[in-house]
């Protein structure tokens, strides 16, 4: 990669898995990877990538390149002739479906396999018959009838090869019905083609399903045409069968959730992931479906992800091993959240409870309707439970290098132990920091406590005298430079006390939400001012901007 797992560092190598899934904010370059990935593999001279700074490819022995060579060649006609040194291969290109006949020199196609990332002007030619990429147009033509061929030699596409091969056909209808509750089968019955149909039962046998007698025929004329499904089945059934069945050695698929609800997405990832991992072909995908991803990785096989970042100044590649993410999935509090999302997002704001996670995005997304610079673009809010487990996201959103801001309230100062080394542990502040800022803690909940009333309902930092406040807001700045932010009026309900909400913790959301207006064109909207939560809002866009930004680990 181009980039490395933070903005300082040097481009990182990852070893290829059979699965390698490009994940991360619009924007940040996984479509262009993809796009940089073929041409390294279809072009003979390709130029360095903006994120895929270079790929290596393994060698062949001279048997293997030889046996996939040779179960490409055809005999000329009688109007070819074949120069020396050349054999002539057809192949059916799975890109368009279009048949490619042509002539190789051998010897130097067995040299450059043998020594692929010298020249390999032959070598790119012959990859690229194997190569194939899926994006939104041309997944849908993957259900369309195809050629059967000559089932005597290596099937021409993806349907002739399910034909062919009973028990690749059987998983893939046992996956189908899972899916549709409809049998998928391959109709051979007009003649030298080959089509998909769904059937709302199995066949009895082979025969009914491959036989072109009377029974098949009533068979497949009872059953429906899979081009006449809709997109989503479309996609799904044509995507899976040709990465389960097809030839391509290198299968490129951007967004595979296009046409798919999320249920779909999920199953299409551990099928495709689970199919390909005893193999030597890779797919390549660019998703922005945290179903996709949790599919892939909870098929157990080998899955590399790679997130990218890029923010139009610097970028990032950061390796996510499947291993990583699986605790993400198994937290039920982190899956109640919806934490793998965070994958897909600039970055995220975790707020203790859910009401604290609605108001401040609500006040982040008037902040950037106004275009204002303290509005965070391509954000993502979740909440906790409580003080103690906002870090219990945090942290490990941090671990995958997503910078992730916390909000408590003040009341963050009252306790010791687990309460308060939960967020300087989760943020990353360095341990050698910790008694400091715990001597801190305890002075500042003595100077709370002297005042004999409530930091969090009775005016929070304002209750301190003026250099204690100080003091109090020192200590606040030096956790918010590592993504900690504390409420220094006290707690959610005190912002914005122009509008008199009042301090119900049952009702403040509704009254709050009712006084600010939802009508921007209207004379009581509440729109962006300066001060108050506003800027406390641009704070936290302020650390999430920062290129050098604490608080996230390499």
């Amino acid at each position: 990669m181009v980039a490395g797992s933070t903005p300082h560092q040097a481009s990182r190598d990852v070893d290829l898995s059979s699965v390698t899934v490009f994940v991360g904010p619009n924007n940040s370059g996984k479509s262009r990877a993809l796009q940089e990935i073929e041409n390294w593999i279809r072009s003979s001279q390709p130029s360095k990538g903006l994120v895929v700074k270079a790929i290596e490819f393994d060698a062949w022995t001279k048997e293997a390149i030889e046996k996939e060579l040779n179960a490409l060649v055809v005999d000329p006609t009688l109007q070819e002739s074949v120069q020396p040194d050349h054999v002539l291969i057809s192949k059916l290109n799975p890109q368009n479906n279009s048949t490619v006949r042509t002539q190789i020199h051998k010897p130097i196609l067995l040299q450059e396999a043998q020594n692929p990332n010298s020249n390999r002007t032959r070598y790119a030619m012959f990859l690229s018959l194997f190569t194939l990429k899926l994006d939104g147009t041309n997944r849908l033509a993957l259900a369309n009838p195809q050629k059967a061929g000559d089932l005597q030699k290596t099937a021409p596409n993806h349907i002739a090869h399910l034909f062919a091969n009973n028990a690749a056909r059987g998983r893939l209808r046992k996956t189908v019905y899972e899916a549709f509750e409809k049998y998928l089968v391959v109709d051979p019955t007009n003649i030298g083609e080959l089509r998909f149909r769904l059937s709302a039962r199995a066949p009895e046998d082979e025969a009914e399903e491959k036989g072109w007698d009377s029974r098949a025929q009533k068979f497949h004329s009872d059953a429906t045409l899979l081009v006449d499904a809709s997109d989503g089945v479309k996609a799904f059934v044509g995507m899976l069968s040709t990465i389960i069945s097809g030839d391509p050695k290198v299968t490129l698929l951007d967004e595979p959730e296009a046409f798919l609800h999320p249920a779909l997405s999920y199953k299409l990832g551990k099928e495709v992931a689970s199919a390909l991992a005893t193999t030597n072909r890779r797919l390549f995908v660019s998703t922005h479906s945290a179903s996709f991803l949790m599919g892939c990785v909870q098929s157990g096989a080998g899955v590399n992800i790679v997130r990218l970042t890029y923010d139009y100044e610097t970028a990032t590649a950061r390796l996510l091993h499947s291993q990583t993410l699986a605790p993400l999935m198994r937290n039920p509090l982190l899956r109640s959240v919806g934490v793998l999302n965070a994958l897909f997002y600039n970055a995220v704001v975790v707020t203790e409870g859910d009401a604290d996670r609605a108001f401040y995005q609500e006040i982040n997304e008037r902040l950037l309707a106004k275009n204002d610079p303290r509005g965070i673009t391509g954000c993502l809010f979740l909440n906790a439970q409580n003080k103690q487990t906002v870090w219990d996201i945090v942290k490990p959103l941090r671990e995958l290098g997503i910078p992730a801001a916390g909000i408590v309230d003040i009341d963050v100062l009252k306790e010791g132990g687990a309460v308060w080394s939960k967020p300087l542990q989760g943020a990353f502040i360095p341990p050698l920091s910790h008694p400091g800022l715990q001597a801190e803690r305890c002075a500042l909940l003595k100077a709370f406590e002297a005042t004999k009333k409530d930091m969090k309902r009775e005016g929070g930092v304002a209750l301190l005298s003026t250099q204690d406040q100080e003091a109090c807001r020192n200590l606040f700045s030096q956790l918010a430079e590592y993504g900690v932010f504390v409420v220094d009026r006290g707690e959610l309900e005190s912002w914005l006390p122009a509008l008199g909400a009042g301090a119900s913790k049952s009702t403040w959301l509704l009254t709050i939400f009712e006084k600010m207006g939802d009508d921007p064109s209207e004379p009581g909207y509440v729109h962006p001012e300066q001060g108050d939560v506003w800027d406390f809002v641009g704070g936290i866009k302020a650390w999430v901007a920062r290129s050098n930004r604490k608080g996230i680990p390499e």
